[in-house]
C-alpha cells in the first residue's frame, strides 16, 4: 500500500516538465558531487563533501564560483569531470538525452517532446526535434571553433597542453561557466595573466555572446536568408546586449581608469579591452582580467546590475533575462504615459508576459536579499562591522544568482552553512526562480485555475 502511495506521489511529481528539469539538475549536482569526492580526482586526495557540492553545483550551474583553484586542486580526472559537468548542464540533461534518443532513432513521446520543449525554452512540442538539433549542432560547432583559435595561440606557448587548455577555456566560456585551468600561473588569475591579450579576450568574449545570446535568437538568425527579417524578440536580445556591452564598458571604464588596483597601470588600449570584457563578464560569464576586489564599490554595484540582468532566455546564460528586464522598464514607461499595456514597435505585450516579468524579478530580488543577508552575518570583518562587505556579499550574491562566478574574495571564507545557502541560489539561478516555485509549490488544480471571482479593488501608489 506505501510502495503505491509512492509511486502516485512519484508520478504527480514528475507530470510536471519544469520539475522533471529541476530535478535532473539535481541528479547531475549529486553525481559531479560524488566524483569529485574520489580520491584520484583531487591532487591531494581529499576534498570536504560540502566544497565538492559547492563545486559541482558551481560547474553544473554554468556559475564559476570555486572554493579551489580548478587546476592546483583537481587534477585531470577532476578537472574532466568539472568540463562535463559544465557542458552537461549549460546544455541541459534533458536536451543532451533527447537528443541522443533522436540521434538512436528512438520513439519519443508526447511527453518527451513536451519536456524536451520546455528545456529549450519554446512554447510548442512540434519544434522541439528541430530546436534540439541545433542547440547541439550550434554548440558544438562554436566550441570547436573556440577551440582551435585558442590552440592556435595557447599550444606555440604551453605544448600539447595546450590544446586541453583550449578546450577546457572555450567550453566554459561558451556555456558562460567561467572555470579556468591557468592556475599553474597563478593561483585563483582566471584570464588576468593575458589582461593585455587582444586576441585571447577577444575570441573568449565572442565565445561568451554567442552561448548568451540563446538559441531562440540563434535559429532566428539562420532562418532570415530565407524569411528575409527578423523575430522581434531577436531584435530586442541583439539591441539589448548591444546597450548592456557597450554602456556597461563605458561606466566600468569611467570608474576604474585611474584605479591602480585595477586597470591604473595599463596602456590605453588595455583599458579599453579590460573595460570591455569586465562588461561582456558579468553577462554571466565569470572570467576576470582585473582583480575583482580592487575595484571602486560604485563599479561593484554596477557589475551587480549587470550580473542580475544577465543574458538572454534559452541560452547558456544566467540572470532575470534581458527580456523581462526589458518587459519592466516598458510596464514602468507604459504606466507613467497612462497607457493600459506596455508598447514595443508598436505591438502590445500580453499581461501575461508582464506578470511573468514582475513574478522573476520580484523573486530574484528575494533571493539575492536573503543570500547577501547571509553571506553578510557569516563573512568574517576586521573591526567587527558587519555592514564593512556589505557590497561585497552583495556583489557575491548576484555572481552566484545570476551564474556568473565573479568573486570580490567573499567565497573563499563561507561557512559550510552559507555554501550549501549559496548552491541553492546557483541552482535557483540555472533553472531560473519560477521553475524552482513551480517545482516547490503545491499544484494548482485546473479548476482552481479556470474560476471566475469577483475583483478586489486595493488602492495603490
Amino acid at each position: 500500500m506505501d510502495y503505491q502511495i509512492l509511486k502516485k506521489h512519484k508520478k504527480k511529481f514528475f507530470s510536471s516538465p519544469t520539475r522533471t528539469i529541476v530535478a535532473s539538475f539535481c541528479l547531475v549536482i549529486l553525481t559531479g558531487t560524488l566524483l569529485l569526492m574520489l580520491p584520484f580526482a583531487t591532487r591531494d586526495g581529499e576534498i570536504a563533501a560540502v566544497d565538492a557540492l559547492f563545486t559541482a553545483t558551481s560547474a553544473t550551474c554554468v556559475t564559476g564560483l570555486i572554493v579551489y583553484d580548478t587546476f592546483t586542486k583537481f587534477t585531470l580526472f577532476g578537472q574532466a569531470v568539472i568540463l562535463t559537468l559544465i557542458q552537461v548542464g549549460g546544455l541541459g540533461l534533458v536536451t543532451l538525452a533527447t537528443f541522443f534518443g533522436f540521434a538512436l532513432r528512438k520513439k519519443v513521446s508526447i511527453k518527451s517532446m513536451m519536456l524536451a520543449s520546455e528545456s529549450v525554452s519554446i512554447d510548442s512540442a512540434a519544434g522541439a526535434r528541430r530546436m534540439i538539433n541545433l542547440v547541439i549542432c550550434t554548440s558544438a560547432g562554436f566550441e570547436l571553433a573556440g577551440t582551435l583559435a585558442l590552440a592556435a595561440v595557447l599550444v606555440p606557448r604551453f605544448g600539447a597542453s595546450g590544446i586541453w587548455m583550449a578546450a577546457f577555456t572555450a567550453i566554459s566560456a561558451f556555456c558562460n561557466a567561467g572555470f579556468d585551468i591557468f592556475g599553474f600561473l597563478g593561483e585563483y588569475g582566471s584570464l588576468t595573466h593575458f589582461a593585455d591579450n587582444w586576441y585571447i579576450l577577444t575570441v573568449v568574449m565572442l565565445l561568451i555572446i554567442c552561448g548568451g545570446l540563446g538559441f531562440i535568437v540563434w535559429q532566428d538568425l539562420f532562418e532570415m536568408p530565407r524569411r528575409r527579417k527578423l523575430a522581434l524578440h531577436t531584435k530586442l536580445v541583439l539591441i539589448a546586449t548591444a546597450l548592456l556591452i557597450f554602456g556597461g564598458a563605458a561606466a566600468i571604464g569611467a570608474m576604474e581608469w585611474n584605479n591602480p588596483d585595477t586597470m591604473g597601470g595599463m596602456s590605453p588600449s588595455g583599458k579599453v579591452l579590460s573595460s570591455l570584457f569586465q562588461s561582456v563578464t558579468c553577462r554571466t560569464a565569470g572570467f576576470n582580467s582585473i582583480d575583482q576586489a580592487g575595484m571602486h564599490s560604485i563599479t561593484k554595484l554596477i557589475c551587480t546590475l549587470l550580473m542580475f540582468i544577465g543574458a538572454a532566455p534559452g541560452g547558456t546564460g544566467g540572470g532575470v533575462k534581458v527580456t523581462t528586464f526589458t518587459v519592466m522598464i516598458l510596464t514602468v514607461a507604459a504606466v507613467l504615459h497612462g497607457r493600459e499595456d506596455p508598447v514595443l514597435r508598436e505591438r502590445r505585450v500580453d499581461k501575461k508576459t508582464v506578470y511573468r516579468a514582475m513574478t522573476i524579478i520580484t523573486l530574484a530580488l528575494g533571493v539575492l536579499l536573503c543570500t547577501t543577508l547571509f553571506m553578510v552575518f557569516d563573512t568574517p570583518v576586521p573591526g567587527g562591522r558587519i555592514d564593512d562587505n556589505l557590497i561585497d556579499c552583495l556583489f557575491e550574491a548576484a555572481s552566484a544568482f545570476g551564474t556568473v562566478g565573479l568573486s570580490s574574495g567573499v567565497t573563499a571564507m563561507l561557512g559550510p552553512t552559507v555554501k550549501v545557502v549559496t548552491s541553492l541560489t546557483m541552482l535557483i539561478g540555472r533553472v531560473g526562480p519560477i521553475s524552482m516555485g513551480m517545482t516547490l509549490a503545491a499544484q494548482t488544480s485546473e479548476l482552481t485555475r479556470r474560476e471566475v471571482l469577483p475583483e478586489a479593488k486595493i488602492v495603490v501608489g
